[in-house]
């Protein structure tokens, strides 16, 4: 098993880069090998991409989500596949995102990219990449402001916006 976490700041404030997370249907935009992601309800995803060239599917669970803290997620099919990610104020318009992902590596070209430290380079790039994304935009596509709790127990918060 491999742990890879990484962090960048960008310059918008962290309810900004938070909800921006929250709308997953936008990640490929942003996420290199990431062609498609459906969310199926609040706290259900179905995956669609292309690790170390080879073609994957998967669902994840959100198992807690902490509006503006964290978002934590665990894959219920397919490789291993767990990780966070938090959001720290740095000001009043500058926040650090930290990602940590703990994955699994399957298949030779898998292995291979994770003992090259392609992954850490991919995560590090696609950080970069939600900077400039974010940034660039300087407001969210949209929000979801609800929470999910450990036990699986899903809040809707007091507000959702599309």
């Amino acid at each position: 098993m491999s742990v890879i976490q990484k962090s960048i700041e960008v310059d918008v404030p962290r309810r900004t880069a938070y909800d921006q997370w929250t709308q997953f249907e936008t990640f490929p935009e942003f996420m290199s090998g990431v062609e498609h992601v459906r969310q199926l309800d609040d706290s259900h995803l179905h995956w669609e991409g292309e690790i170390a060239g080879v073609k994957r599917e998967w669902d994840a669970e959100i198992v807690h989500q902490e509006p503006d803290e964290r978002i934590t997620w665990r894959a219920t099919t397919g490789a291993k596949n767990d990780g966070s990610v938090s959001f720290g104020a740095i000001g009043a318009d500058r926040t650090q995102v930290t990602m940590r992902l703990d994955f699994e590596p399957e298949g030779f070209a898998e292995k291979a990219a994770d003992v090259l430290h392609l992954v850490d380079l991919q995560v590090d790039r696609d950080l970069h990449k939600f900077k400039e994304f974010i940034e660039n935009r300087e407001a969210e596509t949209g929000a979801w402001r609800g929470s999910v709790k450990p036990t699986g127990g899903v809040d809707p918060g007091p507000e959702q916006t599309p």
